[in-house]
């Protein structure tokens, strides 16, 4: 049997001392952490107000001073910004200036705060581990600097103004006959923004430095124009000659331009494609076409074809006038063409002239025309006219000679006649004009156009525009013995162009030749259709003279370019009647057409001129009256 007591009476001896030791070391702990509270708050009192030990910016010890001591210091010791040098540059060229002039600027009161506040900031602990650190291993700062882009801007707006190189695109201009070329420049402008992130992440480094300027190059569209210089030396090198190809006796050219002359019609066209813009050389389309277009009406010549008499012995046709090609100039092609010419080294250019070859030739034949035979022939008289009235009626005949009408073609008079004028060979002679016999020019082309018409009427071919004459005639009245036939009344027309026209048509499936002929002495106009005759045969009639109108009595008119006691009739009386003519044109048995021609003359008065003061004018009508009447 074991022995408990001796333990349990040795046990209670053995813990009675832990008691004391734990009472001993609480003590001690609670007196230790009142002296370490007492030695922190010993420290912080004795830092209150200065910045804690061990703290630097940049290598600036700012142990214990006071936030305003620490941002004099830093300002003595950290000069940067103004003893820095920041080093601009452009190739060859430099710009220099120093960090506070662009701008950069240390601010040392935030600096000095920032270091203040360290070991001031966040809970008990985390104060004292980093005043710990300062004072164990020592907290370097980096310093507050400022970086206001403004004067950096600015100062970066100074260079560029110095700097910057404008884009010039090349360019030509004429000085006299000199080109002068302008040649093009490659524009260089400072790229202020890129330049500024170089320099702001230089700034950092707090050290001197070189920033490359961000330089932006933009080339011109047009660098070089030394190929359209040379050709606008080649324009106006030597004159231009224009030429009238194939031309003949007495057509128009050449024309010569002089190199001064070319030199104000050089144009230097700015043109864009896509392979990029160029200058075109050329002479101006606007100047040479006012030239040409007033040259277009010399060179205009319309196609004719050729004229022919029919031998009425050999049967065959001779040609009395050649043919006629036509031409007309192109002036859109011809300003195209000499811009062409003229860049390849040409300056003897022909003109562009289109041509337009007649119907028929000179080598044409009457099987080949279907002219074969007489089918219509009319002679009218003009016994009594005066020489010059003779001389129109020749005149205008002779447009008409040899003339040819196309088969289904409808003829007009005045297309053929033309232009009426003393220019043009005619006379004054005596016209209707109003309701006044007068002289004018062209007196006597009514006798053509009347003899004309009685060949078509005769001949059986459709009529399609005719008009009368305002009284009867009597040339177009009179006969091969000198009277007068009054059946012939009706059948006369008048032209007076362009107003008043005379047109048939050629309704024949043949060419159809005119023939016409004049015997002043006899005073005759003969006109001859000849093609190939298909048989039609004309009846016609007239009613003769109807409804007739007396004369209005005289008129007596003052003249003063008559002498006293002259008197001269201007105008003669003719009776008013009306008249209708009827023709039926038949052929085989079968009527092709009738038509009816129907005409009103007017009655027309005498006209008595007399030179001022002649006796007895006006003479006294009542008195002749009364006279009668006894």
């Amino acid at each position: 049997m074991r022995n408990y007591s001796s333990l349990s009476a040795a046990a209670p001896r053995s813990i009675g001392w832990i008691p004391q030791v734990v009472t001993s070391l609480v003590g001690g702990l609670a007196i230790f952490n009142i002296l370490l509270v007492a030695a922190f708050i010993g420290w912080d009192t004795h830092y209150t107000g200065r910045i804690y030990p061990g703290i630097s910016v940049a290598g600036v010890d700012l142990s214990g001073l006071e936030p305003a001591e620490a941002a004099v210091l830093l300002e003595q010791r950290m000069d940067f910004p103004k003893r820095g040098r920041i080093l601009f540059k452009d190739g060859e060229k430099i710009w220099l200036a120093s960090p506070s002039q662009v701008g950069f600027f240390l601010d040392p009161q935030a600096t000095a705060m920032e270091a203040y506040r360290l070991g001031r900031q966040g809970n008990p602990i985390s104060r004292v581990a980093a005043q710990f650190d300062a004072w164990y291993t020592g907290t370097q700062l980096p310093p507050l600097y400022v970086f206001d882009e403004r004067p950096a801007q600015a100062f970066l707006g100074g260079i560029a103004s110095q700097n910057d190189v404008p884009t010039v695109d090349a360019s030509l201009s004429v000085d006299g006959v000199d080109v002068v070329v302008r040649p093009g420049q490659v524009g260089r402008s400072l790229d202020i923004p890129a330049t500024l992130d170089l320099l702001r992440e230089h700034l950092q480094t707090l050290r001197d430095g070189e920033i490359p300027l961000v330089i932006e190059e933009t080339p011109p569209v047009i660098l070089d124009v030394d190929e359209q210089a040379e050709l606008a030396r080649q324009i106006l090198s030597e004159p231009l000659v224009l030429n009238l190809p194939d031309s003949k006796e007495g057509d128009p050219g050449p024309w010569k331009f002089e190199p001064d002359v070319l030199a104000q019609m050089l144009t230097i066209e700015r043109v864009a494609a896509p392979e990029g813009d160029h200058y075109q050389v050329g002479l101006q389309a606007e100047q040479l076409r006012s030239f040409l277009e007033g040259l277009a009406p010399q060179l205009l010549r319309y196609r004719q074809n050729a004229r022919f008499i029919f031998n009425d012995d050999t049967r065959q046709l001779e040609v009395i006038e050649p043919a006629v090609v036509g031409r007309e100039l192109d002036v859109g092609s011809t300003i195209r063409s000499i811009n062409e010419k003229l860049l390849a080294g040409d300056h003897n250019i022909s003109l562009d002239v289109a041509t337009y070859e007649p119907e028929v030739g000179d080598d044409a034949t009457g099987e080949q025309l279907g002219i074969t035979e007489l089918v219509s022939s009319h002679t009218s008289y003009f016994y009594g006219s005066s020489n010059p009235r003779a001389q129109n009626i020749a005149t205008a005949s002779s447009r008409f000679h040899g003339l040819l009408v196309p088969p289904g073609a409808t003829f007009s008079m005045g297309s053929v006649l033309g232009d009426v004028s003393l220019d043009t060979g005619y006379a004054e002679a005596l016209i209707i004009f109003g309701n006044r016999t007068i002289q004018g020019v062209g007196g006597g082309v009514c006798q053509v156009s009347t003899t004309l018409f009685r060949t078509v009427f005769f001949g059986g071919f459709p009529i399609v525009e005719r008009y009368p004459h305002a009284y009867r005639v009597s040339y177009y009245e009179l006969k091969a013995d000198g009277g007068y036939n009054t059946q012939l009344a009706g059948l006369d027309a008048t032209v007076f162009v362009p107003l008043v026209d005379f047109k048939f048509i050629n309704d024949s499936p043949n060419w159809l030749l005119m023939e016409t002929y004049v015997n002043p002495t006899a005073r005759t106009l003969t006109w001859k259709f000849y093609s190939t005759g298909d048989g039609r045969s004309v009846e016609w009639s007239s009613s003769g003279l109807q409804n007739i109108e007396e004369a209005p009595p005289p008129v007596y008119e003052e003249n003063p370019d008559l002498a006293k006691g002259e008197v001269k009739q201007v105008d003669w009386e003719v009776e008013g009647a009306d008249v209708t003519v009827t023709r039926t044109v038949t052929r085989d048995g079968q009527v092709l057409y009738e038509d009816t021609i129907s005409t009103h003359y007017l009655p027309w008065q005498a006209v008595y001129q007399y030179g001022p003061g002649t006796k007895d004018m006006p003479p006294d009508e009542d008195k002749d009256k009364k006279k009668d009447d006894d």
